[in-house]
């Protein structure tokens, strides 16, 4: 409708500057008005394809009818009520539900909470508590949060973690599987793991292992086959708590309702957030019962956490995935984008791997020339496709540590003429490079 940013997005651009701290900085410098499905549209009237989904939170859609339909019910009935003072029935049915669905059949219980960090925070101190134990392992490439733990937990410093240290100690950061780059099956990158964590961290000192299943900020990398059981069996064996922080990967993202199961991965701990709520804030520590209970009455909770809006959100988001059949709609749309963008592998030799599971795809992009050697990172190859993107109505996430991966995130509601819209798009930015 208009260029692109619009008249009366520029005008509050100039009005936030003047208000906003400049470390919440926006990558697209429009602004929303409303948004349905897979489409947002701005204050200008301008329509976007949307493959971020507020980075893999509106999963289902924006605005999905159902959570509409329950949040509002539940405003009107019970906004807040602190559940460890005065508790509700929407926070035990989300617990039941999060017991229903993550991997394995033992007795499970949960702690619900407001974000991802959050949850990554609590998951790290049950796993103390529990195991009696202060270190914490992580993965290369990694991204767990923007608190003071969690920031120490991250791979890449720039911008989560540059100069607001000190942070957290007892963290150790463990080589990871990455296919594409190190060449190695899962069973070689796994005893390069285990070799780390015996002989610089110490099985007896370490509590716990957080791993992303699939990696989300670290560039969707998908570990070779086997590498995630066998950290899990070692884990096992030595008594250290195997966290899966399924917060972007997590409520059917890839085509199960946790990424965990394509691996047949039962971790002790799982942790999610983003798509669990429909766009309201919410995130849960779910794992065995014995290990959640570790944690004495009092030690958990806080004032907003399993909010009652955001509870019932989260019961229509599961009856959506039902209902819906949504997980036939992540693997529907993995089959869609998946295919079009190896044709655009094929066409462009800029674009080196392409990966991913569901509606959780990544293009990792390289120089021209080093595909099949060095592999060197073409951020600016990103950086340019992402700006044509938006300049022409899609709305594409970059992610690698390197800048160098297009993330693509959808709502399971969009279609595929929509996909083919946006990959339309995407190929003629390629080809203006």
């Amino acid at each position: 409708m208009t260029a692109i940013p619009g008249p009366k997005s520029q005008a509050i651009h100039e009005r936030r500057t003047k208000v906003v701290a400049a470390g919440a900085a926006s990558g697209f410098p429009i602004y929303v008005d409303h948004a349905h499905g897979a489409i947002l549209v701005d204050v200008d009237g301008n329509q976007f394809i949307d493959l971020g989904s507020g980075i893999g939170v509106t999963t289902i859609g924006h605005t999905d009818d159902g959570v509409v339909a329950a949040a509002s019910r539940q405003v009107g009935e019970l906004t807040h009520g602190l559940f460890t003072i005065t508790p509700y029935e929407g926070y035990v049915r989300v617990a039941e539900l999060l017991a229903a669905h993550t991997p394995g059949d033992f007795a499970k219980k949960t702690v619900l909470v407001n974000a991802g960090a959050e949850a990554v925070e609590n998951g790290v101190k049950i796993a103390r508590k529990y195991t009696g134990r202060k270190a914490v392992a992580v993965l290369d490439h990694a991204f767990h949060g923007r608190t003071n733990l969690t920031m120490a937990m991250n791979y890449k410093a720039m911008p989560y973690g540059l100069g607001f240290g000190p942070f957290a100690s007892d963290i150790h950061h463990a080589p990871n599987s990455y296919p594409y780059h190190d060449g190695l099956s899962g069973a070689e990158a796994a005893a390069r793991t285990i070799a780390f964590l015996e002989k610089t961290v110490g099985a007896e000192d370490l509590a716990c292992l957080v791993a992303e299943p699939i990696q989300g900020e670290g560039g969707f990398m998908v570990p070779a086959e086997g590498y995630l059981n066998a950290l899990q069996k070692w884990c096992t064996e030595k008594g250290v708590v195997f966290i899966a922080d399924e917060i972007q990967s997590g409520m059917a993202r890839t085509g199960k309702y946790f990424a965990s199961e394509h691996f047949g991965l039962v971790p002790d701990l799982v942790l999610s957030a983003k798509g669990i709520a429909g766009g309201l804030p919410l995130a849960a520590v779910t794992g065995r019962a014995e290990i959640m209970d570790a944690a004495h009455p009092g030690g958990l909770g806080g004032t907003f956490g399993g909010n009652p809006v955001s509870t019932a959100a989260a019961i229509a988001v599961f009856e959506a995935i039902e209902k819906g059949n949504l997980l036939g709609e992540a693997k529907r749309i993995e089959n869609t984008l998946k295919t079009e963008l190896l044709r655009l592998q094929a066409k462009f030799p800029i674009i080196g791997d392409v990966r991913g599971l569901g509606a959780m795809i990544a293009m990792e992009f390289v120089m021209p020339g080093t595909e099949n050697s060095t592999k060197e990172p073409n951020a600016a190859a990103v950086s340019a496709l992402s700006k044509h993107a938006f300049e022409n109505g899609v709305i594409l996430l970059t992610a690698g540590t390197y800048g160098n991966v297009i993330r693509f995130l959808p709502s399971l509601a969009v279609s595929d003429a929509l996909i083919l819209d946006a990959v339309g798009v995407i190929e003629d930015a390629l080809a203006r490079l």
